[in-house]
């Protein structure tokens, strides 16, 4: 668990206490789908590998019945997935998260929650990239027609 805690790129500490066997099953296929691993742990298994970890004051997420999703990709996509699955539920509870470094409480989440993927931030930074160029392709595909305009209108003038 040390090491996990080590190379995750984000850590959400949550309360799954309420949820059937089928709705963690459902949570956990998700996570799968995505890269997050998602596992119950016991709090002081996790205090003892957070403090292995060089992981500071998260002794306070460490009450009661604990499951952490660990992803080392996209940061953001345990927070998407949650969040998708409490529209529906009340659970699993996110009692605080360690985002890149950082420790979070849990009412930061909804802001986490709301940030765009990273393939969505790159398909945007793709077309603000390409915008201009493609403004100056059709810019000078503009020009182009209106030069042979000019001149188709300049031969039937002369020829007539």
């Amino acid at each position: 668990m040390t090491e996990k805690f080590k190379k995750a790129s984000s850590i959400y500490v949550t309360d799954y206490l309420g949820l059937s066997v089928e709705e963690v099953t459902e949570l956990r296929k998700k996570f799968f789908e995505n890269g997050v691993e998602y596992k119950v742990v016991k709090n002081t298994l996790a205090r003892i590998s957070a403090k292995n970890a060089e992981l500071e004051n998260i002794d306070e997420m460490l009450s009661g019945p604990t499951a952490v999703a660990i992803t080392y990709d996209d940061p953001t996509s345990p927070a998407r997935i949650i969040k998708d699955f409490t529209r529906k539920r009340s659970l699993p509870e996110v009692k605080g998260f360690i985002f890149e470094g950082k420790i979070m409480d849990s009412e930061s989440f909804t802001k986490i929650a709301n940030l765009p993927s990273q393939e969505q931030l790159f398909t945007r930074l793709v077309a603000d990239l390409s915008s201009p160029m493609t403004k100056v392709v059709f810019a000078l595909k503009n020009s182009m027609s209106n030069v042979l305009n000019v001149l188709n209108n300049l031969k039937e003038t002369k020829q007539s």
